[in-house]
């Protein structure tokens, strides 16, 4: 949610940040709509005034005997409380036009966000790990001999339709045991508190983290009104809510692995091989609540854990800041790890770490007290898959396999397999 009153101070600094969004400036129609609401306002003030000093002159009147100033002020009273009450429903009306205006406005980006159209003009910001040499053309994951019987996407098309798939046996094991991984590192190593949270929440959830009014379509939801997460991000963001933190609880640093649902309403035709792009997937996420002054280290400190992970792993990856055109809506500055899958001789992400800065805070009313007293302030909000637990399954399948089907797995994940380090040829763990 924007401020208006930053929207007031300098329209042409947010009219020039929506077009580097590619948006149409807008601070015109934003500052006409809040100059109807707040001549209500004041419209409705002064006759609140108006009636008030009659309300005062009737009495007066009544103690005097003149019988008509008396009826003349109470007509007077009776017309200004009509008049102030259609006043006020006309303000609310248009406060609520405006507030729906702004929470469909994407968020501003950062001044070091690159320009641009679309992913084609993100910026490489870092590179780990070679890609390794094969001497046989790499599969895909879905391909390989030893995960071919235990990923079974025929049967959970049966089931749940396409865009599932059923887990079985060894691949079961190894994706369980990437969760169980990610989350020792954060809470154990990266000071980040595990949360078992809800997978289902109610509109305000999904409205105080930007995902509606706009992408109601992106989520499911249930016959009863209650929504589906995309990410946990909703949940341990929106836990903060309507809170007037104390400094001293800053950072919050959160973490859980969830369920995730998205209907993938715009990408119609993109990604239908294989787990790449599901409609049910699991996340280990990472949120961060910090004092305005923190979240730019915070955004690069999150970053890291993210990196550090696909690097125990032994992961190939690449980091890049998102441009204007690619940036989520509600984000100010996105990195996104991409992941190298030699089955698609590519980079494909794995990972996505923004700072909303104070935009979700606006919508959702997530206050601190400065420690030396004064106004509550906003906090920031972070969020950053750490890391998408299919995506990280896939790349290690890809990388990890061999001319015979089998595949080699990262040595990090020895403690959660029975200190097995193979997936054989015929799927099983040794």
């Amino acid at each position: 949610m924007h401020d208006i009153r930053a929207i007031r101070d300098n329209p042409d600094a947010f009219d020039a940040a929506l077009k580097r969004r590619g948006d149409a400036p807008l601070s015109s129609e934003i500052l006409k709509l809040d100059a109807a609401r707040r001549a209500k306002i004041l419209a409705a003030e002064t006759a609140q005034a108006e009636q008030n000093k009659a309300s005062k002159e009737v009495g007066a009147a009544k103690a005097n005997g003149d019988e008509a100033e008396f009826q003349r002020l109470r007509t007077i009273v009776a017309e200004k409380k009509n008049e102030i009450s259609q006043m006020q429903d006309e303000a609310k009306a248009l406060d609520a036009e405006l507030t729906d205006m702004l929470a469909r406005i994407a968020n501003v980006p950062a001044e070091d966000v690159p320009d641009g159209a679309d992913e084609d003009d993100n910026v490489e910001v870092n590179r780990w790990g070679n890609p390794r040499n094969f001497d046989f053309d790499p599969k895909e994951h879905y391909e390989i001999q030893g995960v071919v019987p235990h990923m079974d996407f025929e049967t959970a098309a049966k089931t749940s339709g396409s865009r599932f798939v059923m887990l079985r046996g060894a691949i079961a094991r190894i994706h369980r045991a990437l969760a169980q991984f990610m989350l020792d590192i954060h809470t154990t190593e990266n000071g980040l508190t595990e949360v078992n949270a809800p997978v289902l929440v109610r509109d305000e959830a999904m409205y105080g983290t930007d995902k509606l009014p706009k992408f109601g379509e992106d989520s499911y939801r249930t016959e009863d009104g209650i929504w589906l997460i995309p990410t946990s991000e909703v949940t341990l963001t929106y836990s903060v809510a309507n809170e007037t933190l104390d400094e001293a609880q800053l950072p919050l640093r959160l973490t859980a692995h969830t369920l995730c649902f998205r209907s993938e309403a715009g990408s119609a035709g993109r990604d239908t091989a294989g787990m790449l792009r599901q409609h049910q997937f699991e996340k280990v996420e990472m949120v961060s609540i910090t004092h305005p002054d923190d979240s730019e280290a915070e955004q690069k400190r999150m970053l890291r854990c993210a990196e550090d992970l696909l690097e125990r792993l032994e992961i190939p990856y690449r980091t890049v800041i998102l441009c204007t055109g690619d940036m989520g809506f509600g984000a100010r500055r996105t990195y996104d790890i991409e992941a190298w899958l030699p089955g698609q001789n590519t980079y494909r992400e794995i990972s996505s770490v923004s700072t909303t800065a104070d935009f979700q805070a606006r919508r959702m009313n997530a206050r601190f007290k400065p420690a030396e007293g004064g106004k509550p302030q906003f906090v920031h909000t972070l969020n950053g898959s750490g890391l998408a637990v299919g995506r990280c399954l896939i790349a290690i399948l890809e990388n990890g396999q061999q001319t015979d089907g089998s595949v080699k797995l990262p040595d990090a994940l020895a403690p959660y397999l029975s200190g097995k380090t193979t997936l054989s040829a015929i799927g099983a763990l040794i």
